[in-house]
C-alpha cells in the first residue's frame, strides 16, 4: 500500500463535503463522524483533515499543531459520547493499517468504540 494518498477514497470524499456525513465533532485539524455501520452502541470514526495514509503516516508526518489537534479532537468525542473514564465505563480506540491490519479505508482514521464490553482485543487463531 505505502503511502500514496487517494484523493478519491471514501474519507476524502467527506472532507471535501462531496458526501454527507453525521458529525460528533470537528476542528481545524480533525473531523469526527458516525460510523454508518457501528459496531457498539457507540462507534466513532475521527479522521485527519490533512492527506495520510496510516496511522505510522500520520505520526511520522503530520506536524504537531495537527496531532496535537487530532489528539483533542477524539479526547472531546469520548466525553462528548460519555464514554471517558470520568463519565462512563471506557472505551476501546482502534486504528487499522494496511492489507494485514485490514484496513478499508487508505486515509488513516481511528475508531472509537464504547457503550458497552467491546471483548477479547483479538481471537487466539487456532
Amino acid at each position: 500500500m505505502g503511502y500514496d494518498y487517494d484523493d478519491s477514497n471514501i474519507f476524502a470524499k467527506i472532507l471535501r463535503g462531496e458526501i454527507p456525513n453525521d458529525t460528533v465533532a470537528e476542528n481545524e485539524h480533525a473531523l469526527a463522524f458516525r460510523d454508518i455501520s457501528p459496531k457498539a452502541p457507540t462507534h466513532v470514526l475521527v479522521i485527519p483533515k490533512g492527506r495520510y495514509v496510516s496511522f505510522d503516516d500520520f505520526a511520522a508526518n503530520a506536524p504537531p499543531e495537527e496531532i496535537t489537534g487530532f489528539m483533542r479532537l477524539c479526547a472531546e468525542v469520548v466525553r462528548a459520547e460519555g464514554v471517558s473514564l470520568d463519565q462512563g465505563n471506557g472505551f476501546r480506540a482502534i486504528t487499522n493499517a494496511g492489507n494485514d491490519g485490514v484496513q478499508e479505508v487508505p486515509h488513516f482514521h481511528l475508531h472509537i468504540l464504547g457503550g458497552r464490553v467491546i471483548g477479547p482485543m483479538l481471537l487466539m487463531p487456532e
